[in-house]
């Protein structure tokens, strides 16, 4: 049996480095607090791929690597499997997790704004907590040898989508 780690700690560690990201290192700049977490996650998934690979042959393609992400990866890392993949067959993949772990427990705090900007606030705080698993699933990809993009999309909580777009 391999070591783990609680999943309130991961939450828990998840949720303090957006925090402090967001409100105290880089305040006024989102884009480089996104980028910061997104850098820490592509680090974390960079070790973790070379760990669940250790043993395995090289991939021969992009696919196969995908599934791998999509079955062994996400198996290790979430303890499930990813419930949808799709692919237009052109270099990008669209990975469905109908239910993403780490925002099934995530609640919006309540504002006194209400209407679009409330929403907006509250969708680009959850969305900040995506760039840690972009970082992950792009730093496996490229210890897999394989260049992306990867954003993610969150229009119907707690389901998300990772799109993963291959740099030719």
């Amino acid at each position: 049996m391999g070591r783990e780690v609680s999943e309130s700690c991961i939450d828990s560690l998840v949720t303090e480095m957006v925090f402090s990201f967001c409100n105290r290192f880089y305040a006024d700049k989102s884009d480089l607090a996104a980028r910061r977490i997104e850098a820490i996650g592509y680090q974390v998934g960079h070790q973790l791929s070379e760990r669940y690979t250790m043993e395995r042959p090289r991939f021969s393609d992009h696919l196969e690597a995908i599934k791998f992400i999509c079955k062994d990866f996400w198996s290790e890392v979430f303890k499930k499997q990813i419930d949808n993949l799709k692919t237009n067959h052109r270099g990008t993949f669209v990975l469905q997790d109908n239910r993403f772990r780490w925002l099934s427990r995530m609640s919006v705090e309540p504002s006194l704004e209400t209407g679009q900007e409330g929403e907006n606030k509250a969708t680009e705080a959850m969305s900040m907590h995506l760039y840690f698993p972009c970082g992950i699933i792009r730093g496996a990809l490229s210890n897999l040898g394989i260049p992306c993009a990867v954003s993610a999309d969150i229009s119907n909580l707690p389901a998300c989508s990772f799109v993963i777009r291959i740099k030719a």
